[in-house]
Order: structure tokens, then sequence, then C-alpha cells
């Protein structure tokens, strides 16, 4: 992927580059370079808000039918497994069979591209969507509103970290794929001002579900994700050399878990 010579792509082709990049949703790509990239990376939240809010609707669809929290939390869970086709957590797992194996990058790179699914792998996706699930259950537990919430956020923290992933100074770690062409396209400084917007409008949503405490307790769950996530691609930087897109993956996985955990923690 290269810059394009044309004309500067429109605020449709970042749109179209975020939702078909990062979900499964039926849309079209019409550009594909670095300036376009940038966009799409940069509107990643916007995607990851349609996300969460499906998620949140189909939990709250199983609660109205009478389905109980346990269920509403799994069918919630299941959204973004299906709206993304399972690549975030096929990335997820393989990230962690690379990491796990403790081999040098190239072998450790290598091991990432195969088929099947290590050891590693398998533990981390168990744990990660036994994890979801249990705290999605016990915010369900206190209502709709606070599953919803959790979902929206959840969805909203964990495409905001690709954008953060995406800055000028996180090398690919390949030439090829998802990680190569978004490495580096967006500015570090619209990066990190499309965190705290991400987390101002988590704590407005906090604070429209539960007051004062709830905006302090949700923009706290969003730095917190995206703080999590920052840890694992620094991480993945000195084992890799840089990012991929199972690295991607992961980063999205990591935050929107951890996000979700803070809220059911309060």
């Amino acid at each position: 992927m290269t810059d394009s010579p044309g004309p500067p792509p429109s605020p449709a082709d970042a749109l179209r580059f975020a939702f078909g990049t990062l979900t499964a949703l039926p849309v079209r790509l019409t550009r594909w370079d670095r300036a376009t990239a940038r966009g799409g990376m940069l509107c990643a939240p916007l995607a990851g808000l349609v996300v969460g809010l499906a998620a949140a609707a189909l939990g709250g669809a199983v609660l109205l039918l009478g389905g109980g929290p346990l269920l509403a939390a799994v069918a919630t869970a299941a959204v973004p497994a299906a709206l993304t086709r399972g690549l975030h957590l096929d990335g997820l797992a393989d990230t962690a069979d690379g990491l796990g194996s403790a081999k040098p990058a190239e072998d450790a790179l290598r091991i990432m591209k195969q088929s099947d699914i290590g050891p590693f792998g398998v533990l981390t996706l168990l744990f990660t969507l036994l994890a979801q699930v249990a705290a999605l259950a016990g915010l369900y537990a206190q209502g709709w509103a606070s599953g919803a919430l959790a979902a929206a956020v959840a969805g909203v923290t964990a495409r905001c970290a690709l954008t953060l992933a995406s800055r000028t100074g996180v090398p690919a770690a390949r030439p090829e794929g998802l990680g190569a062409a978004v490495a580096g396209t967006v500015a570090a400084g619209a990066a990190l001002l499309c965190a705290a917007l991400v987390t101002a409008l988590s704590a407005a949503a906090g604070a429209a579900v539960s007051g004062p405490y709830g905006a302090l307790h949700t923009a706290l769950a969003a730095l917190l994700g995206l703080g999590t996530a920052e840890l694992l691609l620094r991480h993945c930087r000195r084992r890799f050399g840089g990012v991929t897109g199972d690295v991607f993956g992961a980063l999205a996985e990591s935050a929107g878990l951890a996000a979700v955990v803070v809220l059911a923690l309060g």
C-alpha cells in the first residue's frame, strides 16, 4: 500500500475503510491507500460503536424474552465475534501462540501465520470469553442499561486501541497484511485526541446511566482498556518488531475485555 497520488479520500472513503476492514458488514472498499487507511483508522471507534450497540440490542432482546442475565451475556459476547467473523479472536489466539512460544521474532511470526491454534491460543480464548461472559452477566443482573453500556464502551474502546496502534512510530512486523497497511498512518496527536474523545463520550454515557459516579467509572474503564492494549502493544513491539493483523486483533480483544471487567468490578 502506498500513498495515493489522486484526490484526498472523502469521509465516506474513510468510513468504508473502517467498516470494511474492521467488521464483516457488507461494505465495499473503494480505495486502498495509506491516506484512506489514515482516515479509516481514525473512524475505527465508530465501527466499534456500531458493533457494541448491536451487541447491546441483542442482549436486551434476550432479557426481554426472559432469557436471563447469563444468556444475555453470551448473546452479547457472540455479536462482536459474528460481526468480525472471529478475526479479532483469531488474532488474539495467534498472538498468544506467538508470545507463548518464546521463540525469536521470525519464528514467532511464522507460528502466528499457521492456520492451527496452539495450546496458548486455546487457553487465552477460553479465559477471555469466560471473563467476558461473567462480567457481562453481572452487569446485566443490575439491569439492561448497565450491560448495554458495557457492550458499547467495550466496542468503542477496542477499536480506539487500534487507532492508537496505528500511530506514527509504531512499525509493522511484516511488509504485507493489515498491519503493514495501517502502521504509522495516524499522527500521534490525532490518535491521542481520538482516545480523549472516546474517554469523554464514555464518561457522558456513564453519567446518563449512573450519574457522576458512573461518568468517572466509565471513563476509567475506557482508559484502563486503552492502557491494557498499550502495554500489550509495547510487548509485541519488543517481541515481534512491530504490529501485524493478528496483533491488532489481540489489542482489540484485550482493550474491550479490560473495559468490561473494570465496569463489572464497580
